[in-house]
């Protein structure tokens, strides 16, 4: 299973920029398309909702690489166990 995590996570760290890239190629031509002050407004709120979100995909297929999901505690003493274990 920690194997599919690491696939997974090479997964979304090549999602993230194709997000952005496609969201950015999208907004470009819609605003040239018709370019009124209610397009910009409306990209612009699009691109600051979804560039953060494309971000955290790219943060969460790191994590994932990294191994940081390969053990998920089951309750909250081993979760309290795990935090004093392991320095931050």
């Amino acid at each position: 299973m920690n194997a599919v995590k690491k696939y997974a996570g090479i997964i979304w760290v090549i999602l993230g920029p194709l997000a952005i890239h496609y969201l950015l190629q999208t907004a470009g031509s819609e605003i040239a398309k018709k370019p009124g002050i209610d397009t910009h407004i409306q990209w612009g709120v699009f691109i600051g909702v979804f560039y953060p979100i494309a971000i955290g995909f790219i943060l969460f297929g790191l994590y994932a690489l990294e191994g940081n999901y390969d053990h998920i505690p089951a309750s909250s003493e081993e979760l309290e166990e795990d935090y004093e274990t392991k320095p931050l």
